[in-house]
């Protein structure tokens, strides 16, 4: 009769090795995430501060404050909007009347605040992709010690009488 209850070395060494493979692919996906959100997240950095825009000095937080960052970014939307409330009396771009003469400025404000609010949405997906990128790498490291624990498993020695 023939012993099943234990895998043989031959069984667990190609179990170990697709382990191992799988953890440096999960491992290198992690990292290229992590490289690309941090890519990204600079990228937009650098772009937003080459415009040398600050923030308005009549805003909540960060008044006088170059954009560089989600924060000032989002700050300086809210302003935008603010003001632009302000020049329509209240009204958004759509309420307002076709001839209403704020209602460029209200399309303008409209504008900017997108142009913002996707510089803002932008960081965020960056450090979404460097979260994710570190927690697969995590999961590629702890791959890659359970397939040197497969490995490293020696079959008991099975006695026959």
């Amino acid at each position: 009769m023939t012993d099943t209850s234990a895998p043989t070395t031959a069984a667990r060494k190609p179990l170990g090795s697709t382990v191992r493979l799988l953890s440096i692919l999960v491992i290198i996906a992690g990292l290229v995430m992590l490289a690309a959100g941090a890519t990204t997240w600079f990228v937009v950095q650098s772009q937003l501060a080459d415009e040398r825009i600050t923030v308005s000095d009549d805003a909540d937080n960060f008044a006088g404050k170059q954009i560089k960052g989600p924060f000032t970014a989002y700050a300086e939307a809210e302003v935008i909007e603010k003001h632009a409330l302000e020049a329509s009396g209240g009204k958004t771009y759509a309420e307002l009347d076709r001839e209403d003469p704020n209602r460029q400025v209200v399309m303008t404000g409209s504008f900017l605040r997108s142009s913002l609010f996707t510089s803002v949405v932008s960081f965020g997906v960056a450090a979404l992709a460097m979260g994710i990128g570190v927690v697969l790498a995590l999961i590629g490291y702890a791959l890659l010690a359970v397939s040197r624990q497969l490995n490293a498993i020696t079959p008991a020695s099975s006695s026959t009488s």
